[in-house]
C-alpha cells in the first residue's frame, strides 16, 4: 500500500537517518539542475589535462554532467552519500606506499550495495517503487560539486571535497531519485583560507590554481590510469608510492586534525598491502592474480601497472635485494613496459651488480624501446 502522505521533509529526515545507519558517514540532498563551475571542467578538458582518460571527454560524458536527468529523466533529487576511509596512523614507514583508499576491499562492491538497500528501505517506507540509479565515480557526474552543493563540505586546493569534521579522505555516491525532495543548503563557505601546504608538498606540482589539477603529473593518474610509461622525468617524483598517493590529503590540516580513523571494515588493510612490498608486484602472474589481489581497487591498474609501479618504486629505493627480481623482470617479463621500467630502474643503483643485469638484458633485448632504457641507464654510470 502506497504512503502518499509522507512529507517530503521527512521522507528526507528519514533518508539520512537510514543512510548513518547502515554504514555511511554522511547524507545531503540537492537538485538535479546544472552544476555551476561546468565552464571550468570544460577548460581543464580543452586543455588536455584529463591525460588518456578520454571517457571524460565523450559527447554523452559532457552533457550528463551538465544535467544528471539525461541518466535518469525522471530525477528530481539527488542523495549524496559520504564514506570515511581515513587509515588509522601509520605504525612503521612500509617499503611502498598504497592510497589510503585502496587498501582494503574494492569499494564499489561495498558501497553501491549499500546505497541499494538505502532505496530498498525508502521503497519499502513508501510502499511503491521509486525510480533510482547508484552511482560511486563509475557515471558522468560532477561529484564533488554536487557533495558541495548538498551540503557535505567545501572543493579544498587540494581539488578533494573536506568536510570540516572528517576531513578529505571520504568516498562520494550519488543516488538519483524520481522524488521531489527538499534540497539541503549549500557549503558556501571556503576554509582552506590561505593555506598552501597541498600545492607546496605536491610531488610534482600538478595541483592547479583554479582548484583542478593537471592528471598528467598526477600520481595517483600515472600509477593507476596510465596505460604507458611513466615519464622519466617523473620517476623520482613518485618515491614510494606504488598506487595512488595521498601526499595533498596528508599533509592537509584538516585532515591532520580532525579526520578521525574509520571503523569501516571495508577500508581495513588487507594482508599484503600493509605493508606492500614491491618486489611481490614485480613477481605477479600474468595468468593469475594471488588472493589478496582479488576483489581489491589494485586490479584497476593491471598486472602490468602494478608491476611498472613496482620497478620505479624499487628503482627509487635502491634497496641492494631488488637487484635479483628486477634483474629477472629485465630478461623474462612478457610486457615490454615493464622490462623498460625494470632498466630504469637497475640504472638508478649505479652499481656492478646492476650494470652486469643491464649488460645481460640488452643481449637479449629486441624491443627498441627497452633498448633505449637500457641505453639510457648505462650512461648513468
Amino acid at each position: 500500500m502506497a504512503h502518499d502522505d509522507i512529507s517530503p521533509l521527512s521522507l528526507a529526515g528519514w533518508l539520512k537517518a537510514d543512510a548513518q545507519a547502515i554504514g555511511f558517514d554522511l547524507a545531503g540532498i540537492t537538485t538535479p539542475d546544472p552544476p555551476p563551475h561546468l565552464d571550468v571542467y570544460a577548460a581543464w578538458l580543452q586543455a588536455g589535462q584529463h591525460g588518456e582518460m578520454r571517457y571524460l571527454s565523450t559527447d554523452r560524458a559532457r552533457a550528463a554532467r551538465a544535467d544528471p536527468r539525461l541518466l535518469l529523466p525522471e530525477c528530481r533529487s539527488v542523495l549524496v552519500l559520504a564514506a570515511n576511509y581515513a587509515p588509522p596512523p601509520a605504525a612503521a614507514h612500509a617499503p611502498a606506499q598504497i592510497a589510503a583508499y585502496a587498501r582494503g576491499d574494492d569499494y564499489h562492491a561495498s558501497l553501491v550495495p549499500r546505497a541499494n538497500a538505502l532505496v530498498d528501505r525508502l521503497q519499502n517506507r513508501l510502499g511503491r517503487a521509486v525510480a533510482a540509479r547508484v552511482y560511486t565515480d563509475t557515471g558522468p557526474l560532477l561529484e564533488r560539486e554536487l557533495a558541495q552543493r548538498a551540503g557535505l563540505g567545501w572543493i579544498g586546493r587540494n581539488t578533494c571535497l573536506i568536510h570540516p569534521q572528517l576531513g578529505s579522505m571520504i568516498l562520494l555516491v550519488e543516488v538519483l531519485l524520481g522524488l521531489e525532495l527538499p534540497a539541503d543548503a549549500p557549503f558556501d563557505a571556503d576554509r582552506c583560507g590561505t593555506c598552501r601546504r597541498c600545492v607546496q608538498a605536491c610531488p610534482t606540482g600538478c595541483i592547479l590554481p583554479d582548484r583542478t589539477l593537471d592528471a598528467r603529473r598526477c600520481l595517483s593518474y600515472l600509477t593507476i590510469e596510465a596505460r604507458g610509461s611513466i615519464p622519466p622525468a617523473l620517476r623520482p617524483a613518485v618515491g614510494n608510492w606504488l598506487f595512488g598517493c595521498d601526499v595533498c590529503q596528508q599533509v592537509c590540516p584538516w585532515n591532520l586534525r580532525f579526520a578521525r580513523p574509520t571503523s569501516d571494515p571495508t577500508f581495513a588493510p588487507r594482508p599484503g598491502l600493509d605493508p606492500a612490498e614491491p618486489s611481490a608486484f614485480l613477481a605477479l602472474a600474468a595468468s593469475k592474480l594471488p588472493a589478496w589481489l582479488r576483489g581489491s581497487p589494485l586490479k584497476r591498474a593491471k598486472r602490468a601497472g602494478l608491476a611498472r609501479n613496482a620497478a620505479v618504486v624499487a628503482g627509487n629505493l635502491r634497496r641492494e635485494e631488488y637487484l635479483p627480481i628486477l634483474g629477472q623482470a629485465l630478461l623474462a617479463d612478457a610486457e615490454p613496459m615493464v622490462r623498460a621500467h625494470a632498466a630504469w630502474a637497475l640504472g638508478e643503483f649505479g652499481s656492478e651488480g646492476a650494470r652486469q643485469r643491464l649488460e645481460r638484458g640488452r643481449r637479449g633485448e629486441a624491443d627498441a624501446d627497452v633498448l633505449a632504457e637500457i641505453d639510457a641507464a648505462l650512461r648513468l654510470r
